[in-house]
C-alpha cells in the first residue's frame, strides 16, 4: 500500500481531533471559569530510504532521502488567560483578578478552579455547584485567622450570635454656655445596656450652681441613680476641673446585673465651659445588644466579614487560592476543575492577594475565555486540513486502481 495513503489517514484523525477541540472550546463559549485549549501538530515518524553520505576526496557529500509517515497532535494545551468579568451583584459569587485558583474539597478529593459561582448550604457550608465545599480558614472567638494552619471546608455559623455587653462607661462632651444663669439646664439622652442586653434611656442633666459650678444628675427609665462626683467645676480658660469620672450606681434592672457606669467628661472631646450656645451631648457607650448574624462581606484579600443587626461587623473566614508554577501541566476533571499533576507543581496556598496570587472580587463572575474569532478561524483551518487529507487518500486510491487496472 501507498505510504500516502497512512499520511492522509493519519491527517483525517489528527484534524478531527482538532476539530473536537475547537467544538468543545465553542460549547463552553458561555461557562463560567472555563479555559479554552489549543491543539498543536509534529510530524510522526520518517523513513529513510537513503541515508547521508561522507566528503571523499573523489566525491562530495550525500543528504539523506527520507519520506514522512504522516501527523500527529504532538499537545492539547490549556489556555489560562483572564476571562471576561459579569456583574452578578450576588455576595457569593466571586472572580479572581490576576492569577490563581479557588481551592474545592470534592469528597475528600482537593480540586482547583476558576469558577466563582458559590453559595451557603443548609449547613452554611460554602459550596460550589455539585457540592464541593469551598476551602480557606475560619476565624477564631477573637475574629483572628491562623494563615499557618492547614486550609479547611469554609462553615460558617449562620446562627452565630454577638453577646450583649453591658454598658460600663459613657463619654460626654460638648460646650455648658458659660452666660446660663443659676438653674439653667443641659440635658442629653442616651441608649445604654444592662448585663442581658436590654435597652435603657440614661438622661443626664447638668444644672448651673453658681460662677463657673454645675451639678449632674441621672435617671434611667425615669428612675433616679445615685451619681458620685456629680459637682462640676471650671477654670477661667472653660477647663473642666472637678473630679472625673463621674459614677452612676443604684440601678438594677430587672433579671440583669447591677449597673455601674462611668460618665467620662474628659476623654476625647471633653466637656468644656466657654461662651456660645450649648451643645453638651453623651457621644458614646461601649455596650450592645444582643447581634444576630445579618449578612457578610467578601473583601478582595478574601476576608469574611458578618454583618450583625446590632451594627457590629466580625471577621468570620477567608477563602484561600493557590498558584502553580505551571497551570498548563494541571490535568482537566470536568466541571471547570482541574486537579494537580507531577508537572503542574506543588500549589502554593495563600490569601489572594498575597504572592502572585489575584485579588478577589465579590458579585462578580469570571467568564470563559473562548475566542470566537479564533476559534471559528481554527474550525475552517480544521475542516479544511480534513478535506485536503481526505483528497490524499482519494488521489492515492486513483493511483491504485490505476496500477491494479494495468492487467485487464
Amino acid at each position: 500500500m501507498m505510504r500516502s495513503m497512512f499520511s492522509g489517514i493519519s491527517g483525517l484523525r489528527s484534524h478531527q481531533t482538532m476539530m473536537d477541540v475547537v467544538g468543545n472550546n465553542i460549547a463552553n463559549v458561555n461557562t463560567a471559569g472555563y479555559k479554552s485549549s489549543v491543539v498543536t501538530f509534529q510530524e510522526t515518524l520518517t523513513q529513510t530510504i537513503q541515508g547521508p553520505g561522507a566528503v571523499s576526496a573523489t566525491s562530495g557529500g550525500s543528504n539523506p532521502i527520507q519520506v514522512g509517515l504522516g501527523v500527529k497532535v504532538a499537545s492539547i494545551d490549556g489556555v489560562f488567560t483572564q476571562g471576561a468579568s459579569q456583574v452578578t451583584g450576588r455576595a457569593t459569587d466571586l472572580a479572581i483578578q490576576g492569577d490563581g485558583f479557588f481551592i474545592l474539597d470534592s469528597n475528600g478529593d482537593r480540586v482547583y478552579t476558576r469558577a466563582g459561582n458559590f453559595n451557603f448550604d443548609a449547613a452554611g457550608n460554602l459550596t460550589a455547584p455539585g457540592g464541593a465545599r469551598v476551602m480557606g480558614w475560619l476565624a477564631d472567638g477573637t475574629g483572628a485567622i491562623d494563615l499557618s494552619q492547614p486550609v479547611q471546608t469554609i462553615q460558617l455559623p449562620l446562627t452565630q450570635v454577638i453577646d450583649p455587653r453591658v454598658t460600663d462607661r459613657v463619654e460626654v462632651g460638648g460646650n455648658l454656655p458659660a452666660a446660663a444663669g443659676v438653674g439653667d439646664d443641659s440635658v442629653t439622652t442616651i441608649s445604654i445596656y444592662d448585663s442581658l442586653g436590654n435597652s435603657h434611656e440614661l438622661v443626664l442633666t447638668v444644672t448651673k450652681s453658681g460662677a463657673n459650678a454645675w451639678t449632674a444628675a441621672a435617671t434611667v427609665d425615669g428612675a433616679a441613680a445615685a451619681l458620685t462626683n456629680s459637682a462640676l467645676t471650671f477654670d477661667a480658660t472653660g477647663a473642666l476641673t472637678s473630679a472625673s469620672p463621674m459614677v452612676l450606681s443604684g440601678i438594677t434592672p430587672a433579671g440583669a446585673n447591677p449597673l455601674s457606669i462611668n460618665i467620662d467628661l474628659a476623654s476625647g472631646s471633653p466637656l468644656v465651659q466657654f461662651g456660645g450656645a450649648e451643645s453638651m451631648a453623651a457621644v458614646s457607650q461601649n455596650g450592645n445588644e444582643i447581634g444576630f448574624l445579618r449578612a457578610f462581606l467578601i473583601g478582595d484579600d478574601g476576608t469574611i466579614v458578618g454583618q450583625f443587626s446590632n451594627g457590629f461587623t466580625e471577621t468570620l473566614g477567608a477563602v484561600g487560592t493557590a498558584s502553580f508554577t505551571n497551570p498548563a501541566g494541571l490535568v482537566r476533571s470536568g466541571e471547570s476543575r482541574f486537579a494537580a499533576s507531577i508537572n503542574s507543581g506543588e500549589p502554593l496556598v495563600g490569601t489572594p492577594g498575597s504572592g502572585n496570587r489575584g485579588l478577589l472580587s465579590a458579585g462578580t463572575l469570571e467568564m470563559s475565555n473562548v475566542d470566537l474569532a479564533a476559534e471559528f478561524t481554527n474550525m475552517i483551518i480544521a475542516q479544511r486540513g480534513f478535506q485536503a487529507n481526505s483528497r490524499v487518500i482519494t488521489a492515492s486510491d486513483e493511483i491504485l486502481s490505476d496500477l491494479v487496472n494495468m492487467k485487464r
